[in-house]
């Protein structure tokens, strides 16, 4: 996903600073916030599939 995509999906805010150079801040939304558990369990299972692929190969 993009950032603009986030954005519509109001998992992230952008603040845009008048400023030169531009400057722009992300922030997590409490909806983004809110997903956090949800991918903290993706990376857990990305990290044991890895595992599980390391210890096939490991086993052959």
């Amino acid at each position: 996903m993009q950032l603009r995509e986030l954005e519509e999906s109001r998992i992230v805010q952008r603040t845009i600073f008048a400023s030169v150079p531009p400057k722009v801040e992300y922030a997590l939304t409490e909806f983004g916030k809110s997903l956090e558990p949800i991918l903290e369990r993706m990376v857990e299972a990305g990290e044991h599939y890895v595992a599980l692929k390391k210890k096939e190969t490991n086993d052959t």
